[in-house]
């Protein structure tokens, strides 16, 4: 279908961004204009008015630049062979790059001052927009190092940065794999097309896209161990060099969460083993197979039961399960849905998938290539958490304090498919239905709480063993990663080639990022079922959580709506659904 082709009332109305591609061309210039008026302070933030001045001067231009930004770069989603639309997208990437190095002397400058010229700003009234940042450059001063050390690691940055496009040009360009036979057909068999195959009905297509793809990396496993190993004494040399005791401490310091709260994931999750386990012996015998393998775990193991509706249909499902959340939520989920904040339908070279965006002066929007399956509700009540959680947030704080960080962004989204699982679980009568629900809700804490776990182990102890002088050989790291399967998985679970999987994740040069994603579930779960059971936590969850932004930690944040990850009680309550969602599958 071409753009053109789709109806109005399924398209987004971007006028919230910019008036008019007239009227962006008449701000671009403007704001381009402004730009190099912020390298006036340099030198000057020692001053209170002077840095008063640049910070409110930088704020208008963030707020206009993202106005603009978001303005061109869904423009050009909206269908990615349009070369007008790409190229405003081309020239906000150029000017973005501009803004960020007319500004780059901001942080800096202002971390050289001493702690009482901070402390003297933060207790200005005139500062009360910028006092949480400021506290943050604060904080941050101790592992800042003197200006001959942070230009030293400056230039090592980008040497040692060259692990993560070495892995990348392995994975992506480098690495072939041996096609795999479907229908009696040669299929492609690439990263991304993996996915699909391993969850083929065809055990043997499974069977062959595993082996195939994991004999590719084993071919190349020795290049791959040796750059993972330079990725992790890369990360352990910079977390001693700013101070750190190790990269975790670093990488949680970065996050502003206490390390406690990542030691507790995987004491958790180790401690409740045994329910994923029984639901692996479950998969076991829906599948009829006497061993189960590796490759079976992504197979459905219930009948795709899809709720084929239309989008009107699912968007009403979607508003009945949030009643919950209240009248304004529920009013602002309407006005999202009717007055052009999503762009729902598919067309021809529209960005595929499905996202939120928003930037502080409008409202935020939705990107959906919506189709009639029961996934696809799923995706409108998971982006419209995100969308509705930036609302909040802009609602809440001042532009400087509005962003939340990346440790609670899921939250939100994923309280939404929690609360509309539990909604179609007792409302939908099709026994068909309910059993794919509750596959689903298991899969994804498999994939999720579990599987996210694993891999955040696995970073803690590669990194630990290089700490000890330990060498991180390809058998060193092949048996770490095979012990850990074997631990999660159970014994029953084996596929010896299962053990160079750790060489196919990317986020591994990211170090200390995957646990977020277990973090993020386990908060939801847990604020979705006190909405469910507590009277008038839906009101603790909107303004401690969601009008929250980022005025303070994450972590804090999240302990303001009752949820602490250093304690027990939030995986007490996660792996209670897992556990409940198991035994109901079973007697169905």
């Amino acid at each position: 279908m071409k753009r053109s082709e789709v109806q109005q009332k399924y398209k987004w109305d971007l006028t919230a961004l910019v008036e008019s591609e007239d009227a962006f061309e008449t701000r671009f210039e403007k704001l381009e204009a402004r730009i190099p008026e912020l390298g006036g302070y340099a030198g000057k933030l020692g001053e209170k008015s002077a840095a008063l001045a640049c910070l409110k001067l930088d704020s208008d231009i963030g707020r206009e630049l993202g106005l603009l930004y978001l303005y061109a770069h869904m423009r050009s989603h909206e269908d990615l062979a349009e070369s007008g639309a790409v190229g405003l997208a081309n020239r906000m990437d150029a000017l973005a790059g501009k803004a960020m190095t007319a500004g780059s002397f901001i942080n800096s400058e202002l971390s050289a001052l001493a702690d009482g010229v901070i402390d003297g700003y933060i207790a200005d009234s005139a500062f009360k927009d910028f006092d949480f940042m400021l506290k943050e450059i604060k904080r941050q001063k101790a592992h800042i190092l003197d200006g001959n050390s942070e230009k030293l690691l400056a230039m090592a940055g980008e040497a040692l940065g060259t692990t993560t496009n070495v892995a990348s040009m392995l994975m992506n360009a480098d690495l072939k794999f041996k096609p795999v036979k479907k229908n009696g057909k040669k299929h492609e068999l690439t990263n991304e097309s993996y996915s699909e195959l391993l969850s083929d009905e065809d055990r043997k297509v499974r069977k062959t896209a595993f082996k195939n793809l994991y004999d590719g990396y084993r071919a190349h496993i020795n290049t791959l161990a040796a750059n993972y190993a330079g990725s992790v004494k890369g990360d352990n040399f910079i977390a001693k060099a700013r101070g750190f005791d190790d990269c975790l401490s670093m990488g949680m310091y970065g996050d502003d969460v206490p390390t406690a709260v990542y030691e507790n994931l995987i004491s958790a999750v180790e401690k409740n083993l045994a329910p994923l386990h029984d639901y692996i012996a479950l998969r076991k015998e829906l599948l009829g197979v006497k061993h189960i393998h590796m490759y079976d775990l992504y197979v459905p193991v219930v009948e795709n039961a899809q709720m084929k509706l239309t989008y009107e249909e699912a968007c009403e499902i979607v508003k009945k399960a949030l009643a919950r959340m209240g009248e304004q939520y529920v009013g602002l989920l309407e006005r999202a849905m009717t007055e052009g904040w999503i762009d729902v339908m598919p067309n021809d070279g529209k960005r595929g998938g499905a996202y939120s965006w928003g930037t502080y002066g409008a409202h935020p929007y939705v990107l959906l290539n919506y189709m009639p399956t029961t996934s696809d509700i799923f995706t409108i009540a998971h982006e419209l958490g995100h969308c509705l959680h930036s609302y909040y947030s802009q609602e809440g704080q001042p532009q400087e304090k509005a962003d939340y960080k990346i440790f609670v962004a899921e939250v939100a989204s994923i309280c939404n498919e929690t609360l509309l699982e539990s909604y179609l679980m007792n409302n939908v009568d099709d026994k068909k239905i309910k059993k794919y629900l509750l596959s689903y809700r298991l899969d994804r804490f498999r994939t999720t709480l579990f599987r996210q776990t694993m891999f955040a182990e696995f970073e803690y102890y590669a990194h630990k063993m290089d700490l000890e002088g330990k060498p991180l050989t390809v058998d060193a790291l092949n048996g770490l990663y095979l012990d850990l399967n074997k631990k999660y998985y159970g014994e029953d679970v084996s596929d010896d080639l299962i053990k160079y999987e750790w060489s196919r994740i990317p986020h591994f040069y990211n170090a200390f990022y995957v646990y977020k994603y277990a973090t993020g579930l386990t908060a939801a779960t847990s604020i979705a079922r006190n909405i469910l059971k507590e009277k008038g936590y839906v009101d603790v969850y909107k303004n401690k959580f969601l009008k929250a932004g980022g005025h303070k930690s994450p972590y804090a944040i999240l302990c303001d709506t009752k949820v602490d990850l250093a304690t027990d009680k939030p995986y007490d309550d996660a792996f209670a659904l897992f556990r409940d969602s198991l035994d109901e599958l079973k007697r169905l």
